[in-house]
C-alpha cells in the first residue's frame, strides 16, 4: 500500500513519537503553528513511553522539578478536558519508605521545599505508613514521605490524547519513519533526511528518548544521554488486595509496586545493569527483587508473579532533564534525558518547548537544566529522588 509523501517542508519537525515528541507537537499545534511535522521510526509510544511505569508525582527534591512534576500534575486531572481523552488517572499518593537517618534528614528537607512550591507532601509515622499500604512490612522503616496528589495513569492513552489532538489542529505524526541525517548550513538545520524522504524545516526537535545522542550528534549537539534498562513485573490477582493502593517505593533499595487491576505492577532498579539498548526481558535482577519483596512485602512472596516487559531510561549523569535550544545549532531544540522522569513531566515539558520555540518566557526558566551544564566546570545538579 502506498503511503502519502512527506511534505516538502515543515516549520517545525519533532523527532520522537513517545509522550515528550506527542505532547510538544500538541502544544504548538494548539499554539497555531500549523506546519508541524512529528516523526517516529516504530509506532506512536512504542519507544519507552509504552513500557513505563505511569507513576505521575511532584515529589523531587530539585526545585525545577518540582515545578515541572506539580504542573504536570495539573494537566493530568484535567486531561479529559484537554486534550481530550480519558487516562484512568488514580490520584492515591506516593508513599517513600525511608530507613536511614539520613534520607529521613533529607526528606524532611525535601519536603519543605516542595510544600513551599505548594505541593502537599508531608512526613508520616511508621503506623501511618502501614495503613495506608497495609502490603509493606515496615521493621526497619523510620519515617515516610506521602503525597496524596500524586499516583498512576495510563501512558499509552496520555500518548493517545495527545496524538490525536495534535492532528485535529493540522499536526503531520509519521510513524514508521527513520531519521537518517541532518543537512546543515552554518549554524542551523536546514533539512530532516528520513527513509521517506527529505523535509526542508526552519526548527528541529529532538525528543527522542534514549536514542537522542545519535539525533544530537547529527545536529553537532552532545546530548549525553545513556540508556539503561529497567524491568518491570506483574503479581496475579490478589482478591484481599486494598481498593487503594499507593505508589509505594522502599527508597534503600528502589523496590516499588502500585495496584494495577486486581493484583500489583513491581519494579526496581539493577545497580549491575550495564548501558545500552538491551530491551529484552531478562532474569538476571529476579534474586535481588526476591530479596527486597522478602524484606519489605514479605506476602508477595506468596502470590503468583509473572514476567513484565523491558524498557529503557534515558539516563543523564545528574538525572535531571536536558531541556532547551542548543548554543551552537540554534534552531535545534531539545527535550531529553528525563532518567526516568519524562512521562510524569510530559505536559509541562510540552508547555516549555512551545514557548522556547515561539521565543516567549516559559512558565519556568529551564536554563539550568541547559546540557552546556556538562562543560568542563559547569554546575549540574543532582535530583536524588530516583526510582
Amino acid at each position: 500500500m502506498s503511503r502519502t509523501p512527506l511534505p516538502d517542508s515543515a516549520s517545525v519537525v519533532v523527532i520522537g513519537g513517545g509522550v515528550i515528541g506527542t505532547s510538544i507537537a500538541f502544544h504548538l499545534a494548539e499554539a497555531g503553528v500549523t506546519d508541524v511535522v512529528l516523526l517516529e521510526r516504530g509506532e506512536l509510544g512504542c519507544g519507552s513511553t509504552c513500557r513505563a511505569a505511569g507513576g505521575v508525582r511532584a515529589q523531587f527534591s530539585d526545585k525545577l522539578n518540582i515545578a515541572l512534576g506539580a504542573r504536570s500534575l495539573e494537566a493530568f486531572t484535567r486531561f479529559g478536558r484537554r486534550p481530550g481523552q480519558e487516562i484512568d488517572l488514580h490520584q492515591v499518593g506516593y508513599l517513600f519508605l525511608l530507613s536511614t537517618r539520613d534520607d529521613v534528614a533529607a526528606f524532611e528537607r525535601d519536603v519543605k521545599l516542595q510544600n513551599e512550591l505548594g505541593v502537599t507532601s508531608r512526613m508520616i509515622d511508621v503506623n501511618e505508613a502501614r495503613r495506608l499500604s497495609p502490603v509493606i512490612d515496615t521493621e526497619g522503616v523510620l519515617a515516610a514521605a506521602f503525597s496524596p496528589d500524586d499516583g498512576h495513569c495510563t501512558p499509552e492513552s496520555v500518548v493517545l490524547g495527545y496524538a490525536n489532538a495534535a492532528r485535529r489542529r493540522g499536526a503531520v505524526l509519521r510513524t514508521g519513519t527513520t531519521v537518517l541525517g541532518l543537512e546543515r548550513s552554518g549554524d542551523r538545520v536546514t533539512a530532516v533526511v528520513s527513509d521517506q524522504g527529505k523535509i526542508a524545516t526552519d526548527t528541529v526537535i529532538c525528543a527522542a528518548g534514549a536514542w537522542s545522542a545519535a539525533i544530537g550528534d547529527m545536529a553537532g549537539v552532545e546530548l549525553p544521554v545513556q540508556p539503561l534498562r529497567r524491568q518491570v513485573m506483574f503479581t496475579e490477582p490478589m482478591p484481599d488486595l486494598p481498593p487503594v493502593v499507593p505508589f509505594t517505593i522502599d527508597f534503600a533499595t528502589s523496590f516499588y509496586f502500585h495496584r494495577e487491576g486486581r493484583g500489583l505492577l513491581l519494579g526496581m532498579s539493577d545497580p549491575d545493569q550495564e548501558p545500552g539498548f538491551h530491551l529484552d526481558y531478562a532474569e538476571d535482577w529476579l534474586p535481588r527483587l526476591g530479596e527486597a519483596i522478602e524484606r519489605r512485602a514479605p506476602r508477595l512472596l506468596d502470590v503468583g508473579l509473572r514476567p513484565g516487559w523491558a524498557g529503557l531510561y534515558e539516563v543523564t549523569p545528574d538525572h535531571n532533564a536536558l531541556l532547551g535550544r542548543a548554543e551552537k545549532t540554534v534552531n535545534f531544540l531539545y527535550a531529553t534525558g528525563f532518567s526516568g522522569h519524562g512521562f510524569l513531566q510530559a505536559p509541562a515539558v510540552g508547555e516549555v518547548i512551545r514557548d522556547l520555540y515561539l521565543e516567549r518566557e516559559p512558565f519556568l526558566d529551564v536554563s539550568p537544566l541547559s546540557a552546556s551544564r556538562f562543560a568542563p566546570g559547569a554546575f549540574t545538579r543532582p535530583e536524588t529522588h530516583i526510582v
